[in-house]
């Protein structure tokens, strides 16, 4: 045999428990933290006569960006919901969910620190630290948490469809998260401040210890991630996927 030959038969060596168990953390963790780092940028520094349009762009380039570098890693959530409805529809192990949370958390913290450290003392606090202050009084709360609920269960159901469900798998995916991050903003900027994941609230609230209606910002994303799962497993999953119907 020639060495081609033996070099083609070698089986190929399992993932350690390195790569298994604690890369995907780190990715989670790094990955969160960029994406909340450059969002909360963008509002410290946003200029008025671009209005929502810069945020915008800029959370959802941000998150096609480190979806695609880091999909192969740890599949890319960066954002608690995500996590939740992926493990319910059959997408990540149980033993997984705590540690990816933990290190998305932690990520938030870590992106809204060194927002902090990258700003000016001014824009900062005007800014609050980019912590969601668009909700002030409670007419407006019944709006922005539905708002929050559906468009996490949009861009939820976007990811869900693109990556777990093998239907229905894209190599799109990050291209179609990321303009599902823009257009939500876009459309509801300045109802609930568009959210969508818990991460990105905590961060910046953390810093600037800013926690009015921030309970909003967990149940809105979570309940959104709720109801795209349970549009997945029970009407537009695959037969893998599905539970009834099949």
């Amino acid at each position: 045999q020639t060495s081609l030959s033996k070099n083609k038969a070698k089986p190929v060596k399992p993932p350690g428990r390195f790569e298994r168990l604690l890369q995907p953390c780190v990715a989670e963790l790094v990955g969160t933290t960029f994406f909340v780092f450059i969002g909360c940028v963008s509002v410290i520094e946003n200029v008025e006569t671009t209005g929502r349009l810069q945020p915008a762009l800029v959370h959802g380039f941000a998150v096609a960006v480190m979806v695609a570098c880091m999909a192969e890693i740890s599949g890319s959530h960066f954002n608690p919901p995500f996590t939740l409805a992926i493990f319910l529809c059959g997408g990540l192990q149980l033993g997984m969910v705590a540690p990816y949370l933990i290190s998305q958390l932690i990520g938030g913290v870590l992106g809204a620190a060194m927002s902090k450290a990258m700003t000016s003392k001014m824009k900062y606090t005007n800014a609050t630290g980019a912590a969601f202050t668009i909700l002030t009084s409670d007419e407006q709360l019944a709006g922005a948490l539905f708002a929050e609920v559906a468009m996490t269960a949009l861009v939820t159901l976007v990811v869900l469809l693109g990556a777990v469900n093998n239907k229905s798998k894209s190599p799109l995916v990050p291209f179609m998260v990321g303009c599902s991050v823009i257009i939500n903003i876009l459309a509801g900027g300045d109802v609930s401040g568009t959210c969508l994941n818990p991460a990105r609230a905590f961060g910046p609230a953390v810093m600037t210890n800013y926690w009015t209606y921030h309970w909003v910002y967990w149940v809105g994303p979570f309940v959104g991630s709720l109801v795209a799962a349970a549009l997945v497993r029970l009407l537009l999953g695959d037969n893998k996927t599905r539970i009834i119907m099949k």
